[in-house]
This record gives C-alpha cells, sequence and structure tokens, in this order.
C-alpha cells in the first residue's frame, strides 16, 4: 500500500505557485469601519412550549426547564419571559425609521448604541424581509411582494418592526426597521417584475433529459451555480452579522423559489450562514415561492419534448423530484438549524408571517454559562426539556463554541490544519474558492491547476518596518476513489507589500497544479491567515476523463482576464506560453472593462489532404481546425467572434492544437451570458460546442486593479 502511494506521489507535479492579486468579483464581505464586539460566557437560549392545543403553557419556573449541552447538565442562571404583544398592546405608537441594518453594507457607523438598541427595540418584534431576487423569476416576485402587502394592511401587529432587503447585484437595505405602514408599502411597491434576475440553476452540459429546442449542447453553469449559492448564503451571512448588537430574538423571512446545492460544495457556506445566524439570535423562516408544484412526467406542456430515453424510463420524472427536493432541502436546512421554519408546497403565502408572530409573541429565554471551557471552536449541542407532560419544545439546536487561537503552540497550529483537512464538516471563517481545469500532457498523463481564492478584504496585515505583511498557511489532499491519499499540499505564503490598501480591493490566487491519471478523485483544500487563525476549508470532485474513446479530444476551457510573466525556472505548463501566464478566473465574473481570455487544447485533429489531391498522392497530409465564441442570453445570441483558423499542431510535443483567444467585453452589456465555446475538426468532421456561464458587471462596480 505504502509503496503504492509514493508511486502516486511521485506523480505530483511541483508547480511554481502564483500567487496574483486579481480583479475579479468574489462576494468579499462587506465590513464597517466601526466593529462592537462583546464576549460573554453567557449562552441564551429562546424556548417555546406548547400543549398538545398548540398553546403556549404560561406560568414556568426556571425549576421547570432542563438544559443540556452535549449531554451534560447545565445550570440555568438568568430567566424571563417575554410577551411582546401583550407589551406593545399597552402602548402603541408610530415609530420613526429605526437603525438595525445599515441603509448600505459598508455605511460606517451604522450602529447604533447599546443604549440607543435598548431604547428603540424592546418590547418590539423584529422581522427582516429577504427578497432573494438573484434566483427569482417575474411571476415569483409578484407572489412575493403582494403576500408581503397583504401581511402589512391585514397581519402587521403595533409589536412589529420590518426592514425590508434584498439581493439583485448586490445586496441593499430597502428600509431600516419601521412600523410605518406607507414607508413599507413604498418600498414593497417598487419590487417589479423587472427587478428578477432568475437565473436557472442546475444544469451540468448534459442533453439527456432536456427539451429539444433544437440546440445540440445545453449549457454547463456547474462552476456558476456554486458560486451563486455561496454568493446567496454570504448575504444572509452578511445580514445576520450586521443585526448581532440587537439582543432581541429576530425573524428573517427568507422568499426565493429554491436554493440548489452542488453536493459538497457549498456546504461551508451554508454552514458559516447558520452560524452566523445562530451568534446573533436571528431565526430564519424560508418561503418557497414556486408554490404548489404538479411535476409532469415529460415536461410542462410549454417546453419542448425532451431528449434521450429518460421520458420513457421514468428517469425523468425522479431526475425532477431530485431536482426539487434539492432546492427545497437548503431551505429546510436555514430554517431548522436557525430556530425557524420552512414553508413549503403551498400556494398560502401568507403562513409565514402567521408562523413568525406565533413564534414570536411570547417565548421563554434561559441563560447559562457552559462547563466547558475549552475555546476549541467545536459545535455543541443543547437540549431543552420541560419538566411538564404532555408539551412540545421548541428551541435551537446547538451552537459552535469560540476558538483561542493566538495561545496555541506551533505545533497545536499545524495539528489544527490537519484536524480541519481530516473533519467532515467545512469551516468558513475565511472565504476561499476553488476551480480546476484538466490539460493532456501524455497518453495516459493529465496536468490539473488549482487555483484557491480568498478575498483580499478577509486578509489582516501587520506593518513591519516598511512593509505590510501578512501569511497564509496552504493544505490540501487529494484522494482516490477509495478515500485514499494520493498527493498532499503543504505550503505558507509570505504576503510583503508596499501598501494593503489595494491588496483588500482585490483578491488573493493562489495556483498549483498536479499530475495525475484518467480518474475520479476527491480534492480538498484548507487555507488559515496567521494573524487571527481564521480558516477556510473547500472540497470538490474532479473527475479527468479518459479522452481515448472522445471521437473529438479536447481539454477543459479556463477563462482569465490576467496574464502574468512566468517565473524563471518555473515548472512547464500548459497555461505557460511565450513567456506568460495564465491566470484562470475562479468565479467567471469579469468588468465590462477587461478583456476576456479563453485557452483551449484540441489533441489528435483528423487530418486531410490540404490540396485536394487524393490521399495516395504526393502531397503532405494536414489539420484544420476552426473555432469561435458565441455570446447568449436567454435563447438569444447577441455576439459572435470571427473563426481562428488552425492548419498545423502548434504543442507538438503533446499533439496539441492550442486556441488562445482575447476578446475585449466592452461591446456587451452587463449581464449574464451563456459563452459558446464552438470547436469544429473540419477534417474528421466532428465538432463540439462546450458552454459556459459568466456574468459581466458594470466597469463601476467591478474592484480597483
Amino acid at each position: 500500500m505504502n509503496s503504492a502511494r509514493n508511486r502516486w506521489e511521485n506523480k505530483f507535479l511541483a508547480m511554481s505557485l502564483a500567487l496574483a492579486l486579481i480583479g475579479s468579483s468574489l462576494p468579499a464581505q462587506q465590513q464597517a469601519d466601526y466593529t462592537f464586539r462583546v464576549q460573554t460566557d453567557l449562552i441564551l437560549v429562546n424556548v417555546t412550549v406548547r400543549d398538545k392545543n398548540g398553546n403556549f403553557v404560561r406560568g414556568l419556573k426556571p425549576q421547570d426547564f432542563t438544559i443540556l449541552e452535549d449531554n451534560k447538565p447545565q445550570k440555568i442562571v438568568s430567566f424571563d419571559v417575554e410577551d411582546v404583544d401583550a407589551v406593545a398592546n399597552q402602548n402603541v405608537a408610530q415609530t420613526k425609521p429605526l437603525t438595525g441594518v445599515p441603509a448600505e453594507p459598508s455605511t460606517p457607523g451604522s450602529a447604533p448604541s447599546a443604549a440607543d438598541s435598548a431604547n428603540q427595540f424592546k418590547d418590539r418584534r423584529l422581522i427582516v424581509l429577504f427578497f432573494d431576487l438573484s434566483a427569482m423569476q417575474p411571476d415569483e416576485i409578484d407572489r412575493a411582494v403582494a403576500s408581503a402587502e397583504h401581511y402589512v394592511d391585514t397581519q402587521m401587529a403595533p409589536a412589529d418592526l420590518v426592514s425590508i432587503v434584498s439581493l439583485g447585484s448586490a445586496l441593499l437595505v430597502n428600509q431600516d426597521f419601521t412600523a410605518d405602514h406607507d414607508l413599507l408599502k413604498k418600498q414593497l411597491q417598487a419590487f417589479s417584475s423587472g427587478s428578477g434576475q432568475g437565473f436557472e440553476e442546475g444544469t451540468t452540459g448534459s442533453t439527456e433529459g432536456t427539451p429539444d429546442t433544437g440546440q445540440p449542447f445545453t449549457s454547463d453553469d456547474t462552476e456558476y451555480n456554486i458560486f451563486n449559492t455561496d454568493r446567496r448564503l454570504e448575504a444572509l451571512r452578511s445580514v445576520a452579522e450586521k443585526l448581532a448588537h440587537l439582543q432581541q430574538k429576530k425573524s428573517l423571512i427568507y422568499f426565493s423559489s429554491g436554493m440548489d446545492r452542488t453536493g459538497i460544495e457549498n456546504q461551508s457556506e451554508l454552514r458559516a450562514a447558520v452560524n452566523a445566524a445562530v451568534r446573533s439570535n436571528l431565526a430564519i423562516y424560508t418561503m418557497d415561492l414556486r408554490g404548489l408544484q404538479a411535476l409532469v412526467a415529460g415536461g410542462e406542456a410549454q417546453n419542448a419534448s425532451m431528449r434521450g430515453t429518460s421520458p420513457y424510463s421514468g428517469q425523468a420524472t425522479i431526475n425532477a423530484l431530485n431536482s426539487n427536493f434539492t432546492t427545497q432541502e437548503s431551505l429546510v436546512t436555514l430554517a431548522s438549524d436557525t430556530g425557524g421554519r420552512a414553508f413549503l408546497d403551498s400556494n398560502d403565502f401568507t403562513q409565514v408571517f402567521k408562523g413568525v408572530q406565533q413564534d414570536t409573541s411570547t417565548y421563554y429565554l434561559l441563560g447559562y454559562r457552559s462547563t466547558n471551557a475549552a475555546r476549541d471552536g467545536r459545535y455543541r449541542r443543547i437540549a431543552v426539556k420541560a419538566n411538564v407532560p404532555s408539551v412540545k419544545v421548541d428551541y435551537r439546536r446547538g451552537y459552535y463554541a469560540p476558538a483561542d487561537y493566538r495561545h496555541s503552540t506551533k505545533e497545536d497550529k499545524e495539528l489544527q490544519l490537519q484536524e480541519e483537512l481530516a473533519s467532515e464538516l467545512p469551516t468558513t471563517d475565511l472565504p476561499l474558492y476553488l476551480s480546476t481545469a484538466y490539460f493532456r500532457l501524455q497518453a495516459n498523463k493529465f496536468f490539473i491547476p488549482v487555483s484557491l481564492v480568498v478575498p483580499g478584504s478577509e486578509i489582516p496585515f501587520t506593518h513591519s518596518s516598511d512593509r505590510d505583511k501578512a501569511t497564509l498557511d496552504i493544505i490540501g489532499v487529494v484522494l482516490d476513489t477509495e478515500h485514499h491519499p494520493i498527493t498532499r499540499i503543504r505550503d505558507t505564503v509570505n504576503l510583503a507589500i508596499d501598501t494593503s490598501s489595494e491588496v483588500r480591493k482585490k483578491n488573493v490566487q493562489y495556483d498549483t497544479g498536479l499530475s495525475l491519471p484518467p480518474g475520479k478523485y476527491h480534492l480538498k483544500f484548507v487555507v488559515r491567515e496567521n494573524q487571527t487563525g481564521r480558516m477556510g476549508s473547500f472540497e470538490t470532485d474532479l473527475d479527468v476523463p479518459d479522452l481515448k474513446s472522445h471521437p473529438l479530444k479536447m481539454s477543459s476551457i479556463v477563462l482569465a482576464s490576467q496574464l502574468q510573466p512566468a517565473k524563471k525556472g518555473a515548472t512547464p505548463s500548459p497555461l505557460i506560453r511565450d513567456g506568460s501566464e495564465i491566470i484562470p478566473n475562479v468565479t467567471h465574473v469579469f468588468s465590462s472593462a477587461q478583456h476576456l481570455r479563453l485557452y483551449y487544447e484540441v489533441y489528435d485533429p483528423g487530418r486531410t489532404n490540404p490540396s485536394g489531391a487524393s490521399q495516395t498522392g504526393p502531397a503532405k497530409p494536414g489539420i484544420h481546425l476552426l473555432t469561435n465564441v458565441a455570446f447568449f442570453r436567454g435563447k438569444a445570441k447577441v455576439f459572435e467572434t470571427s473563426l481562428a483558423e488552425l492548419t498545423e499542431l502548434n504543442a507538438r510535443d503533446r499533439q496539441a492544437g492550442v486556441f488562445q483567444l482575447d476578446l475585449p467585453l466592452n461591446p456587451l452589456t452587463p449581464g449574464f451570458y451563456t459563452c459558446q465555446v464552438n470547436v469544429i475538426d473540419d477534417a474528421a468532421g466532428l465538432f463540439l460546442f462546450p458552454r459556459l456561464a459568466l456574468l459581466i458587471r458594470p466597469e463601476s462596480s467591478a474592484p480597483a486593479r
């Protein structure tokens, strides 16, 4: 076994790292100039006790409750009963707009003082209406707005303070906390059907079971879906963190059309969003605006007939059910792990408001100090029992303990990296994104570029001498199908720059590479910044195809916006040509002022006789490859480049025809696009039309270069 692993490790291609500051936009957390932190060992738990008829059970005392943390009894040191509606009805007054969530995510000094918060929000029900416009279709936006307007008109209680937040191309606070019905109605009516930016998720490039629209290939949106879901989860996390200074229980109603997680790739951001909500005492209530759906075998009437055999075998219906379940499962997880509820498969969109009011009208607030003094950052499970027969108890199920990094020894810090690499639960204290590709080196050997990206705004720098410095620890592992480690990566990156302000506007990218044979693998990487010890992890599956069975053999397509000079002595790589190295764009997000660079290769192209003479004549055989790029918005083609032609191999050592295209993006208006790369082997009569999703942002919204 060890000798086999050593042989695998010998196949690791030692790549010189490329550390670049890139200008592509990542959903980096917005940070206010002023941060207020309070450390306390007091753990607060909101508890609702109802009898078998659903009525709140009153009159309970501290001795009527038992709290367990990881199955160990805890002593209740604080106890209170919150009866929001009863208090509000005694003294009702319309309030002016209140400061809870900032009018812009980056507004400095938006958080009020502790005294102001106590006075403004005391005995009030705090509700945030979160409209995820980035994923809703026009009819779904109409339903969400109609249900919110109905709540404001008929259901909104005197104790309710409501804020409106939306996520489109940016996270915006449309209305701060207020009880003013007119202000809320004005903001809700500002949402129109055209506000939606619904991007249909889930396609992976396979035509099987997809509507036959006459196009031979479907878009491979997998990478963009991962990024888009992370962006939505990080928006929820950002809102939770902005509300952390309010000690009252808060409720967030998340309007969306589901959230599609791509395997385990989005698991880390999901955990981070849940963790932030739990720390902020924020319960998330999720509403699926698609309502009650009828999944018809063979597809809906307005869609074209499906391709392939799956409509006849029943697999298409199973796939539709699985897809619907996947998008709803994330909503259920967000709700259940934060103490909220998920409202699915219903056309009554007013239920969510009733549920929020019921859960927050009356509840017990229990506090205890954990007997576990370890600051290890581990998840601790909470169990609350009411010593009363025949009652149902609702509460949040756990929290993550604080972690102390600075007092750890060098050995402990290294062990922390190893444990995180082996952990089944990812961490996202430090946002991290990863992308891979594949390029053939030999018949049974592929080069796998791996790119890791960390937002520069998340890296704390210390000032030393005349430079700002920071270090990043990187550890990674590649596993085979039997979960045996094939290759391990351990590196420390030292950043020393003249000014860290420019880095904070960009992103730090670490590039390395592997050499692997065809097969299925699993990658996991962990990055830690060594100032505060925050870590981020990312893991994904990797499928390196065996191109021998492919009629037209083609590499991955790398999208980029930057080149950098190749370092002297760098190990040869397909991404290094003519002294320059291509820096892959991980997120597929570009500015309209940038150039889109595409890099891809075609292997063993077919040969023909270019002179037109018979194959038995004296003319020498040649190749004839054609390629161009088309951009689609929906089903409409909006732009297409001229043809590029290749009549001889330009990477003969690898029997490859290499294409490296450079396209200015200023002719394209900002928005979502499907980029279709057309590749034709004219000699062999073969063709491929792979597609990728990308986003073009306005020049003014792109980070400084």
